[in-house]
């Protein structure tokens, strides 16, 4: 799929969308990373593997809310785990 087409689908969650608010760790497919309050993070992955230093300058310190991760190029989360705050995935 082109990367316009990409950011269609994000836009429009046309895959839906799951809440994370909790720090048991989610292992869903996501598009994208919307942080509903101010979140710091225990792992954002990709391919399984932890990659939030590659996304969060300084992964210790809360993103805030409002923010809005999505992987480079044509990758998707694979997972996450939350220490603190609440995020809605844009599932992929």
């Amino acid at each position: 799929m082109s990367n316009t087409s990409n950011l269609l689908r994000e836009v429009v969650a046309d895959k839906g969308t799951y809440i994370v608010n909790d720090a048991t760790e989610a292992t869903k497919t996501a598009d994208a990373i919307v942080v509903l309050e101010d979140t710091v993070f225990t792992s954002i992955k990709i391919g399984g593997v932890d990659a939030k230093a590659n996304y969060i300058s300084t992964p210790a310190t809360a993103v805030k809310a409002g923010a809005i991760i999505t992987p480079t190029g044509n990758l998707q989360f694979s997972g996450l785990q939350l220490t603190s705050g609440s995020v809605a995935l844009i599932l992929g």
